[in-house]
Protein backbone atom coordinates (compact mmCIF):
# COMPACT_ATOMS: atom_id res chain seq x y z
CA UNK A 1 0.00 0.00 0.00
CA UNK A 2 0.86 3.20 -0.76
CA UNK A 3 -0.18 6.68 0.42
CA UNK A 4 1.94 8.80 -2.38
CA UNK A 5 0.86 11.05 -5.10
CA UNK A 6 2.77 11.17 -7.75
CA UNK A 7 2.52 15.42 -8.94
CA UNK A 8 4.11 17.92 -8.26
CA UNK A 9 1.09 19.21 -6.27
CA UNK A 10 1.79 16.57 -3.35
CA UNK A 11 2.73 17.42 0.53
CA UNK A 12 6.29 16.55 1.72
CA UNK A 13 5.52 14.31 4.40
CA UNK A 14 7.96 14.01 7.58
CA UNK A 15 7.97 10.50 9.33
CA UNK A 16 5.33 11.74 11.92
CA UNK A 17 2.77 12.32 8.69
CA UNK A 18 3.84 9.15 7.39
CA UNK A 19 2.78 7.40 10.65
CA UNK A 20 -0.28 9.06 11.00
CA UNK A 21 -1.70 8.82 7.76
CA UNK A 22 -1.06 5.02 7.23
CA UNK A 23 -2.65 4.10 10.46
CA UNK A 24 -5.91 6.31 9.22
CA UNK A 25 -5.42 4.10 6.18
CA UNK A 26 -5.34 0.78 7.70
CA UNK A 27 -8.10 1.45 9.84
CA UNK A 28 -10.51 2.28 7.29
CA UNK A 29 -9.27 -0.92 5.90
CA UNK A 30 -9.88 -3.06 8.60
CA UNK A 31 -13.44 -1.33 9.11
CA UNK A 32 -14.34 -2.13 5.52
CA UNK A 33 -13.12 -4.88 5.33
CA UNK A 34 -12.99 -7.50 8.99
CA UNK A 35 -15.60 -4.69 10.72
CA UNK A 36 -17.62 -4.94 7.61
CA UNK A 37 -17.62 -8.76 7.32
CA UNK A 38 -18.13 -9.29 11.58
CA UNK A 39 -21.13 -6.87 11.31
CA UNK A 40 -22.68 -8.71 8.55
CA UNK A 41 -22.23 -11.83 10.53
CA UNK A 42 -23.74 -9.94 13.30
CA UNK A 43 -26.84 -9.64 11.37
CA UNK A 44 -27.42 -12.76 10.10
CA UNK A 45 -26.66 -15.04 13.61
CA UNK A 46 -28.41 -12.53 15.81
CA UNK A 47 -30.49 -9.22 13.87
CA UNK A 48 -31.92 -11.12 10.96
CA UNK A 49 -33.03 -14.68 13.13
CA UNK A 50 -34.76 -11.90 16.01
CA UNK A 51 -36.52 -10.23 12.99
CA UNK A 52 -37.76 -13.45 11.54
CA UNK A 53 -38.66 -14.32 15.13
CA UNK A 54 -40.96 -11.08 15.19
CA UNK A 55 -42.38 -10.84 11.91
CA UNK A 56 -42.38 -13.91 10.57
CA UNK A 57 -40.10 -13.44 7.69
CA UNK A 58 -36.44 -12.34 6.60
CA UNK A 59 -36.18 -7.85 6.21
CA UNK A 60 -37.82 -7.21 2.78
CA UNK A 61 -36.49 -3.73 2.29
CA UNK A 62 -32.91 -1.89 3.49
CA UNK A 63 -35.43 0.15 5.76
CA UNK A 64 -36.24 -2.86 7.84
CA UNK A 65 -32.93 -3.87 8.03
CA UNK A 66 -31.63 -0.04 9.05
CA UNK A 67 -34.26 -0.24 12.06
CA UNK A 68 -33.71 -4.14 12.87
CA UNK A 69 -29.81 -3.04 12.68
CA UNK A 70 -30.04 0.30 14.76
CA UNK A 71 -30.13 -1.98 18.80
CA UNK A 72 -27.18 -3.69 17.00
CA UNK A 73 -24.29 -3.04 19.20
CA UNK A 74 -21.78 -4.17 16.06
CA UNK A 75 -23.42 -2.03 13.96
CA UNK A 76 -23.51 0.66 16.66
CA UNK A 77 -19.73 0.35 17.33
CA UNK A 78 -19.09 -0.05 13.39
CA UNK A 79 -20.81 3.29 12.48
CA UNK A 80 -18.96 5.51 15.49
CA UNK A 81 -15.52 4.10 14.36
CA UNK A 82 -16.18 4.37 10.52
CA UNK A 83 -17.24 8.13 11.13
CA UNK A 84 -14.66 9.03 13.46
CA UNK A 85 -11.80 7.46 11.20
CA UNK A 86 -13.60 9.68 7.72
CA UNK A 87 -12.57 12.65 10.40
CA UNK A 88 -9.20 11.38 10.77
CA UNK A 89 -8.87 11.27 6.93
CA UNK A 90 -8.95 15.05 6.94
CA UNK A 91 -6.79 15.86 10.17
CA UNK A 92 -4.24 14.06 9.03
CA UNK A 93 -3.52 16.45 6.05
CA UNK A 94 -5.17 19.61 6.84
CA UNK A 95 -2.07 21.16 9.17
CA UNK A 96 -0.07 20.57 6.62
CA UNK A 97 -2.11 22.00 3.69
CA UNK A 98 -2.80 24.90 5.63
CA UNK A 99 0.89 24.96 6.63
CA UNK A 100 2.42 24.97 2.58
CA UNK A 101 -0.82 26.94 1.37
CA UNK A 102 1.00 29.52 -0.01
CA UNK A 103 3.74 27.52 -1.15
CA UNK A 104 1.16 25.43 -2.84
CA UNK A 105 -0.52 28.42 -4.43
CA UNK A 106 3.11 29.65 -6.08
CA UNK A 107 3.46 26.19 -7.49
CA UNK A 108 0.42 26.41 -9.15
CA UNK A 109 0.95 29.93 -10.65
CA UNK A 110 4.41 28.67 -12.37
CA UNK A 111 2.85 25.45 -13.08
CA UNK A 112 -0.12 27.25 -15.17
CA UNK A 113 -0.50 26.72 -18.88
CA UNK A 114 2.61 24.49 -19.30
CA UNK A 115 0.80 21.82 -20.48
CA UNK A 116 -1.84 23.83 -22.52
CA UNK A 117 -4.51 23.62 -19.91
CA UNK A 118 -6.91 26.77 -19.19
CA UNK A 119 -9.18 27.69 -16.12
CA UNK A 120 -11.80 30.06 -16.23
CA UNK A 121 -13.69 31.06 -13.31
CA UNK A 122 -17.29 32.62 -12.81
CA UNK A 123 -17.36 34.23 -9.96
CA UNK A 124 -21.11 35.04 -10.35
CA UNK A 125 -22.21 31.48 -10.41
CA UNK A 126 -24.61 30.35 -7.92
CA UNK A 127 -23.39 27.74 -5.22
CA UNK A 128 -26.46 25.07 -4.88
CA UNK A 129 -26.47 24.87 -1.17
CA UNK A 130 -25.96 21.03 -0.66
CA UNK A 131 -22.33 22.09 -1.47
CA UNK A 132 -22.05 25.73 0.25
CA UNK A 133 -23.31 25.16 3.10
CA UNK A 134 -22.78 21.45 4.09
CA UNK A 135 -19.55 19.99 4.67
CA UNK A 136 -19.77 16.33 2.17
CA UNK A 137 -18.21 13.39 3.33
CA UNK A 138 -17.66 15.16 6.91
CA UNK A 139 -14.87 17.54 5.22
CA UNK A 140 -13.98 20.52 7.48
CA UNK A 141 -15.42 23.60 5.32
CA UNK A 142 -16.58 21.76 2.85
CA UNK A 143 -15.74 22.05 -0.75
CA UNK A 144 -16.11 24.98 -1.67
CA UNK A 145 -15.27 27.75 1.00
CA UNK A 146 -13.61 30.31 -0.68
CA UNK A 147 -12.01 31.14 -3.88
CA UNK A 148 -8.33 29.37 -2.87
CA UNK A 149 -6.55 26.19 -3.34
CA UNK A 150 -7.29 24.52 0.16
CA UNK A 151 -10.17 22.88 -0.58
CA UNK A 152 -8.74 21.05 -3.44
CA UNK A 153 -5.13 20.28 -1.95
CA UNK A 154 -7.40 18.98 1.26
CA UNK A 155 -9.60 16.78 -0.60
CA UNK A 156 -6.59 14.88 -3.30
CA UNK A 157 -4.10 14.53 0.08
CA UNK A 158 -6.91 13.19 1.82
CA UNK A 159 -8.57 10.96 -0.62
CA UNK A 160 -4.95 9.45 -0.90
CA UNK A 161 -5.31 8.34 2.67
CA UNK A 162 -8.87 7.51 2.23
CA UNK A 163 -8.53 5.12 -0.55
CA UNK A 164 -5.42 3.37 0.98
CA UNK A 165 -4.44 2.28 -2.12
CA UNK A 166 -7.55 1.15 -4.02
CA UNK A 167 -7.68 3.77 -6.62
CA UNK A 168 -4.79 3.92 -8.37
CA UNK A 169 -1.27 5.92 -8.71
CA UNK A 170 -2.89 9.39 -8.75
CA UNK A 171 -6.57 8.36 -7.70
CA UNK A 172 -7.37 7.85 -11.32
CA UNK A 173 -8.32 4.47 -11.08
CA UNK A 174 -11.98 4.79 -11.73
CA UNK A 175 -10.82 7.51 -14.78
CA UNK A 176 -8.69 5.07 -16.38
CA UNK A 177 -10.70 1.92 -16.16
CA UNK A 178 -13.94 3.78 -17.67
CA UNK A 179 -11.97 5.56 -20.51
CA UNK A 180 -10.37 2.28 -21.24
CA UNK A 181 -13.51 0.50 -21.13
CA UNK A 182 -14.60 2.82 -24.17
CA UNK A 183 -11.44 2.80 -25.89
CA UNK A 184 -11.06 -1.18 -26.23
CA UNK A 185 -14.83 -2.07 -25.77
CA UNK A 186 -15.34 0.57 -28.87
CA UNK A 187 -12.35 0.80 -30.84
CA UNK A 188 -14.07 2.47 -34.06
CA UNK A 189 -15.72 5.20 -31.86
CA UNK A 190 -13.87 8.66 -32.60
CA UNK A 191 -12.95 10.56 -29.27
CA UNK A 192 -12.08 14.12 -29.69
CA UNK A 193 -13.50 16.09 -27.18
CA UNK A 194 -14.75 14.89 -23.54
CA UNK A 195 -16.36 16.71 -20.89
CA UNK A 196 -16.05 15.74 -16.77
CA UNK A 197 -18.44 16.96 -15.36
CA UNK A 198 -18.02 17.33 -11.33
CA UNK A 199 -14.82 16.96 -12.11
CA UNK A 200 -13.37 17.95 -8.27
CA UNK A 201 -9.63 18.24 -9.08
CA UNK A 202 -9.70 16.46 -11.65
CA UNK A 203 -8.24 13.07 -11.27
CA UNK A 204 -10.40 11.25 -13.89
CA UNK A 205 -10.13 14.46 -16.45
CA UNK A 206 -6.79 13.88 -16.21
CA UNK A 207 -6.70 9.90 -16.85
CA UNK A 208 -9.39 10.46 -19.76
CA UNK A 209 -6.67 12.76 -21.39
CA UNK A 210 -3.94 10.40 -20.46
CA UNK A 211 -5.66 7.53 -22.40
CA UNK A 212 -7.46 9.39 -25.61
CA UNK A 213 -3.78 11.37 -25.73
CA UNK A 214 -5.18 13.66 -28.82
CA UNK A 215 -8.66 14.45 -27.47
CA UNK A 216 -9.75 17.92 -26.05
CA UNK A 217 -10.37 17.10 -22.34
CA UNK A 218 -12.67 19.68 -20.42
CA UNK A 219 -13.72 19.42 -16.54
CA UNK A 220 -16.40 21.19 -14.95
CA UNK A 221 -17.26 21.66 -11.31
CA UNK A 222 -19.39 24.77 -9.40
CA UNK A 223 -16.52 24.81 -6.70
CA UNK A 224 -13.47 27.26 -7.63
CA UNK A 225 -11.62 26.29 -4.94
CA UNK A 226 -10.95 22.50 -6.09
CA UNK A 227 -10.28 24.14 -9.83
CA UNK A 228 -7.71 26.29 -9.37
CA UNK A 229 -6.09 23.13 -7.46
CA UNK A 230 -6.94 20.60 -10.32
CA UNK A 231 -5.88 23.03 -13.44
CA UNK A 232 -2.34 23.18 -11.69
CA UNK A 233 -2.39 19.26 -10.80
CA UNK A 234 -3.18 18.44 -14.56
CA UNK A 235 -0.33 20.70 -15.76
CA UNK A 236 1.92 18.75 -13.27
CA UNK A 237 1.06 15.94 -15.02
CA UNK A 238 1.72 17.34 -18.43
CA UNK A 239 -1.97 16.80 -18.90
CA UNK A 240 -3.74 19.72 -21.07
CA UNK A 241 -7.36 19.46 -19.42
CA UNK A 242 -9.48 23.07 -19.39
CA UNK A 243 -11.30 23.46 -16.38
CA UNK A 244 -14.46 25.82 -16.03
CA UNK A 245 -16.55 26.84 -13.25
CA UNK A 246 -19.93 25.57 -14.06
CA UNK A 247 -23.02 23.90 -12.55
CA UNK A 248 -23.88 20.67 -14.53
CA UNK A 249 -27.38 21.31 -14.51
CA UNK A 250 -26.83 24.07 -16.87
CA UNK A 251 -23.99 23.52 -19.35
CA UNK A 252 -22.82 26.19 -21.28
CA UNK A 253 -21.34 24.94 -24.51
CA UNK A 254 -22.68 24.45 -27.44
CA UNK A 255 -25.27 21.96 -28.90
CA UNK A 256 -23.55 18.33 -30.27
CA UNK A 257 -19.97 19.51 -29.05
CA UNK A 258 -18.81 16.96 -27.25
CA UNK A 259 -17.87 13.24 -28.37
CA UNK A 260 -18.29 11.82 -24.44
CA UNK A 261 -20.02 13.20 -21.64
CA UNK A 262 -18.60 11.23 -17.90
CA UNK A 263 -19.11 11.74 -14.87
CA UNK A 264 -17.82 9.72 -11.70
CA UNK A 265 -19.51 9.20 -8.17
CA UNK A 266 -21.53 12.83 -9.26
CA UNK A 267 -24.92 11.36 -9.88
CA UNK A 268 -25.44 10.80 -6.04
CA UNK A 269 -24.17 14.57 -4.59
CA UNK A 270 -27.14 15.50 -6.71
CA UNK A 271 -31.22 15.68 -6.14
CA UNK A 272 -33.20 13.57 -8.84
CA UNK A 273 -34.65 16.63 -9.75
CA UNK A 274 -31.38 17.82 -10.33
CA UNK A 275 -29.91 14.18 -11.96
CA UNK A 276 -32.86 14.65 -14.75
CA UNK A 277 -31.70 18.32 -15.76
CA UNK A 278 -28.17 17.20 -16.07
CA UNK A 279 -28.94 14.22 -18.05
CA UNK A 280 -30.99 16.29 -20.32
CA UNK A 281 -28.02 18.79 -20.95
CA UNK A 282 -25.59 15.73 -21.40
CA UNK A 283 -27.75 14.74 -23.99
CA UNK A 284 -28.15 18.56 -25.26
CA UNK A 285 -24.33 18.94 -25.94
CA UNK A 286 -23.44 15.20 -26.93
CA UNK A 287 -23.36 14.92 -30.77
CA UNK A 288 -25.32 12.47 -32.45
CA UNK A 289 -23.58 9.07 -31.70
CA UNK A 290 -22.39 10.13 -28.70
CA UNK A 291 -21.61 8.93 -25.28
CA UNK A 292 -23.02 9.48 -21.74
CA UNK A 293 -21.31 7.40 -19.37
CA UNK A 294 -21.31 7.51 -15.46
CA UNK A 295 -19.16 5.63 -12.95
CA UNK A 296 -21.56 5.47 -9.99
CA UNK A 297 -23.02 3.07 -7.12
CA UNK A 298 -25.08 0.18 -8.50
CA UNK A 299 -29.19 0.68 -7.56
CA UNK A 300 -30.20 -0.40 -4.95
CA UNK A 301 -32.70 -2.36 -7.12
CA UNK A 302 -30.21 -4.62 -8.06
CA UNK A 303 -29.22 -5.38 -4.70
CA UNK A 304 -30.41 -7.82 -2.08
CA UNK A 305 -31.80 -5.34 0.71
CA UNK A 306 -28.61 -5.83 3.37
CA UNK A 307 -26.76 -4.63 0.60
CA UNK A 308 -28.37 -1.02 0.07
CA UNK A 309 -28.87 -1.18 3.64
CA UNK A 310 -24.94 -1.35 3.73
CA UNK A 311 -24.21 0.47 0.51
CA UNK A 312 -26.48 3.48 2.14
CA UNK A 313 -24.57 4.02 5.15
CA UNK A 314 -23.05 7.12 3.76
CA UNK A 315 -26.39 9.03 3.13
CA UNK A 316 -27.16 8.68 7.26
CA UNK A 317 -23.72 9.02 9.03
CA UNK A 318 -21.11 10.83 6.23
CA UNK A 319 -23.23 13.91 5.13
CA UNK A 320 -24.28 12.45 1.75
CA UNK A 321 -28.28 13.71 2.13
CA UNK A 322 -29.15 12.62 -1.80
CA UNK A 323 -27.07 9.47 -1.70
CA UNK A 324 -30.39 7.30 -1.10
CA UNK A 325 -32.61 8.50 -3.14
CA UNK A 326 -30.27 8.44 -6.28
CA UNK A 327 -29.67 4.97 -5.67
CA UNK A 328 -33.49 4.08 -5.60
CA UNK A 329 -33.93 4.99 -9.11
CA UNK A 330 -33.71 3.10 -12.06
CA UNK A 331 -30.94 4.15 -14.12
CA UNK A 332 -32.02 3.25 -17.04
CA UNK A 333 -35.21 5.42 -16.51
CA UNK A 334 -32.91 8.43 -15.94
CA UNK A 335 -31.02 8.37 -18.94
CA UNK A 336 -34.34 7.87 -20.88
CA UNK A 337 -36.38 10.94 -18.91
CA UNK A 338 -33.84 13.01 -20.59
CA UNK A 339 -34.54 11.53 -23.92
CA UNK A 340 -32.32 9.20 -24.71
CA UNK A 341 -33.55 5.74 -26.39
CA UNK A 342 -33.98 3.22 -24.05
CA UNK A 343 -32.58 0.81 -26.89
CA UNK A 344 -29.71 2.88 -26.55
CA UNK A 345 -29.23 2.39 -22.59
CA UNK A 346 -26.07 0.32 -21.24
CA UNK A 347 -25.00 -0.82 -18.46
CA UNK A 348 -21.55 -3.09 -17.02
CA UNK A 349 -19.54 -3.76 -14.32
CA UNK A 350 -15.52 -3.94 -14.86
CA UNK A 351 -12.41 -4.97 -13.01
CA UNK A 352 -9.81 -1.90 -12.13
CA UNK A 353 -7.96 -0.90 -15.21
CA UNK A 354 -4.88 -0.30 -12.49
CA UNK A 355 -4.36 -3.67 -11.26
CA UNK A 356 -3.97 -5.37 -13.67
CA UNK A 357 -2.62 -6.31 -17.10
CA UNK A 358 -4.01 -4.70 -20.04
CA UNK A 359 -5.01 -7.95 -21.72
CA UNK A 360 -6.43 -9.44 -18.64
CA UNK A 361 -8.30 -5.77 -18.68
CA UNK A 362 -9.69 -5.98 -22.43
CA UNK A 363 -10.31 -9.56 -21.67
CA UNK A 364 -12.17 -8.81 -18.46
CA UNK A 365 -14.57 -6.35 -20.05
CA UNK A 366 -15.70 -8.76 -23.02
CA UNK A 367 -17.20 -10.67 -20.61
CA UNK A 368 -20.41 -10.25 -18.98
CA UNK A 369 -20.22 -9.37 -14.74
CA UNK A 370 -23.02 -8.87 -12.94
CA UNK A 371 -23.60 -6.96 -9.61
CA UNK A 372 -22.23 -8.49 -6.61
CA UNK A 373 -21.22 -7.31 -2.85
CA UNK A 374 -17.66 -5.95 -4.37
CA UNK A 375 -19.12 -3.45 -6.47
CA UNK A 376 -18.60 0.25 -5.69
CA UNK A 377 -17.32 -0.98 -2.34
CA UNK A 378 -13.76 1.08 -1.34
CA UNK A 379 -12.27 -2.51 -0.46
CA UNK A 380 -10.22 -5.59 -1.00
CA UNK A 381 -11.64 -6.62 -5.01
CA UNK A 382 -13.82 -3.52 -5.43
CA UNK A 383 -15.48 -3.23 -8.91
CA UNK A 384 -16.66 -0.64 -11.14
CA UNK A 385 -20.31 -0.28 -11.45
CA UNK A 386 -21.05 2.19 -14.91
CA UNK A 387 -23.93 3.00 -17.06
CA UNK A 388 -24.92 5.15 -20.00
CA UNK A 389 -26.42 5.66 -23.30
CA UNK A 390 -25.75 6.61 -27.10
CA UNK A 391 -27.44 9.58 -28.68
CA UNK A 392 -29.15 8.57 -31.92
Amino acid sequence: MTLDLHHDLRMPRDRHTVSRQAFVAELRGFILNDMAAGMRDSFERDTAPAFVKQHGRPPATQDEVHDAMRSNTYFRFYSAIRCNAQEMVWRSVIPDVQLRLGELKEKIAVLSGKAGGTLTLDPSLPLPKNVEGLEVHLMPGGYAPDDTVAAGAVYDNGLCVFAAGFMGRNLDDIGLSMSNYVKHGYPDFAVKRVLDCGATVGHNAAAWAQTFPGAEVHAIDVSAAVLQYGHGRAESLGLPVHFRQMNATDLKYPDGSFDVVFTSMFLHELSVPDIRKFFAEARRVLRPGGLLINMELPPNGELPPYEQFYLDWDCYYNKEPFYRAYRDQEPAALVATAGFDPGKYFQFVIPQYSYMPETEFISQIRTPHAVNQNTGRLSSGVQWFGFGAWKQ
